[in-house]
């Protein structure tokens, strides 16, 4: 009808709510101060250089998924924050701590090859070569069924996936719609000490079976167990999800293996008091009984766009500065206040 106007269709979101893969790459890097042009150079072509990778074998599934630190938003971004970014806050309990460690950017790289993700890490890395470092590089394989270093199926508790987008997907916040909040952690176990205890107890502290995978039933769950402190619910107890996409990791020859934790949700929230259960207790000093086997050992928060807001960077800032150009001699590189990375 003349004068009606179509709906604005919905921002694609990134590939978040892709399938678990065989192998993974997790990217986490400081910028230097100086690096925010090439980042925002960088930033629209991360989906061309996937697509270049991904072309060669379209039976590997190859993903990348971008996600932005609280303190490089301000650096890259002469606007508002998304509404929960924020840094991670290091949570310090009676007995255990989850630390924040540096991070401006992070890339979640996923295929059913280990060699498609490498060398999509090798790209992205090249092009920051001179203006970043990467911090952390995690390499992640499927375990077996799903099976995490402790031996457990992990994310049996993960959303369906008619369930998930609602989960993880920001739909009230228009700027950022499509978007959603990424929290991060490395965790390094002690698998002696792990392996030193029966398999009941084990069991106890996860608050299932380890052989087939069956949830206790809410009354024979320990308060400590990890189960118990990780169901997080609304006023009026619905249980509120995150999209978990954890992965093991391990090197022999140092005797290090551990557990990449990486959580998606439309609300950091969410997922932060999880954290606060675990580590500070409920109540406080009922810490998570896994902390005693595994250390986390990094810590962060990133935004990750909308693939719409990321590909509008090749031809604007989303939303452009209202403060007039740079004169000459300011170091700000009119993109942003020039700051140290966090390091």
């Amino acid at each position: 009808m003349a004068g009606e106007t179509e709906p604005m269709a919905e921002p694609a979101p990134q590939d978040i709510l892709s399938p678990i893969t065989e192998s993974a790459i997790f990217l986490t890097i400081c910028v230097d101060p100086g690096g925010e042009e090439v980042v925002r150079d960088l930033l629209p072509d991360v989906s061309g250089l996937k697509r270049s990778v991904g072309f060669r074998v379209p039976e590997g599934h190859l993903t990348c998924v971008t996600g932005i630190g609280a303190d490089f938003w301000d650096r890259l971004f002469d606007s508002p924050r998304p509404a929960g970014l924020h840094p991670f806050g290091e949570l310090r309990g009676e007995t255990h701590t989850a630390p924040s460690t540096p991070g401006d950017l992070f890339f979640h790289i996923r295929a059913t090859r280990l060699d498609m993700c490498f060398e999509l890490s090798r790209l992205l890395v090249n092009r920051l070569r001179g203006s970043a470092r990467v911090v952390d590089e995690v390499h992640g394989f499927k375990s077996f069924d799903e099976r995490d270093m402790l031996g457990f199926v992990d994310g049996t508790e993960n959303p369906e996936p008619y369930e998930a987008p609602a989960a993880v997907l920001i739909d009230d916040e228009p700027r950022f719609d499509g978007g959603s909040y990424l929290i991060v952690q490395k965790y390094l176990h002690d698998l002696g000490a792990w392996d030193g205890i029966p398999v009941e107890e084990q069991e106890k502290a996860v608050g299932r079976t380890k052989l087939d995978d069956v949830e206790f039933p809410d009354e024979d769950k320990p308060s400590n167990s990890h189960l118990a402190l990780n169901v997080i619910e609304d006023e009026d107890g619905e249980e509120l999800q995150i999209m978990r996409f954890n992965m093991p990791f391990g090197e022999v020859g140092t005797d290090e293996y551990g557990t990449y934790f990486i959580g998606y949700a439309k609300d950091p929230a969410v997922t932060e008091r999880m954290l606060e259960n675990m580590f500070i207790g409920l109540p406080p000093g009922n810490h998570d009984r896994l902390l005693d086997f595994s250390t986390a050992v990094t810590g962060n928060l990133f935004f990750v766009p909308s693939a719409d807001f990321l590909d509008g960077l090749e031809d604007d800032d989303p939303e452009p500065a209202a403060d007039p150009a740079p004169e000459p001699g300011d170091d700000s590189l009119g993109i942003g206040p020039a700051r140290d990375a966090t390091l």
